[in-house]
């Protein structure tokens, strides 16, 4: 069989930078996590910003309760699903892979990291890192690198916008928790970096299964050597 293969989520021209960031994300993740474990106070930087952030009044708390609801489970299933529909309207099938895999990856990370460090705030609940900063970090991050590949970006152009892309979401869904009293500010960086380092791992794992059959089937219909 021929045709034209599947364009891949992770673009090859971004592969050599955006994996030693995501590495280096990881390890802030797991250094601030070891830093604040078992805390349930904000720390000398989480206080300073707070002093300036916290407990926004209107307009701008219904700001940060509009950019909030983005992470909420109504607000996150209506931009994934409407951006797998676009997905799949497209004719991309492995981009739509991505979206779910990517946003319910770095979400999952954030509830198995909670209960292993226990950071607390307001009375018990745990904070670290942040859920909702993940997500919208990881969408912001999936959409990004789709764009990337529609566009044929090169690698400063494309490794820019996805960046940037991450920079945005991420500081506005951080900056609503904090405002909102939900999280300390080193809990929407540990969310922040979650993100970062897991969708590129994500993306290679989902170009690298779906490749596979592809592979397999160009081996297949090779002529064996005599």
């Amino acid at each position: 069989m021929t045709g034209r293969p599947a364009p891949a989520v992770l673009p090859l021209p971004l592969r050599a930078w955006l994996g030693p960031i995501a590495a280096l994300a990881a390890l802030v993740v797991v250094a601030l996590g070891v830093l604040y474990a078992g805390d349930d106070e904000p720390g000398t930087t989480d206080a300073r910003i707070l002093a300036a952030v916290d407990g926004a009044g209107p307009p701008w708390r219904h700001v940060a309760l509009a950019v909030d609801f983005l992470g909420e489970p109504a607000g996150a299933a209506t931009l994934v699903m409407g951006t797998v529909t676009g997905c799949l309207l497209l004719r991309r099938p492995r981009a739509a892979v991505l979206v779910v895999a990517g946003t319910g990856a770095s979400v999952a990370t954030t509830k198995l990291l909670k209960p292993l460090v226990g950071r607390a705030i307001h009375e018990g609940s745990l904070s670290y890192p942040s859920g909702h900063t993940a997500f919208l970090t990881a969408f912001a991050l999936v959409v990004a690198l789709l764009a990337t590949g529609r566009l044929g970006l090169g690698r400063t152009a494309g490794t820019s916008l996805v960046l940037a892309a991450a920079l945005v979401a991420g500081a506005a869904m951080g900056w609503a928790q904090v405002a909102l009293s939900a999280h300390y500010p080193t809990d929407t960086l540990g969310g922040w970096c979650t993100a970062l380092a897991v969708v590129p791992a994500t993306a290679w794992l989902v170009d690298r299964a779906a490749d596979r059959p592809a592979v397999r089937t160009a081996d297949a219909g090779r002529p064996e050597p005599r």
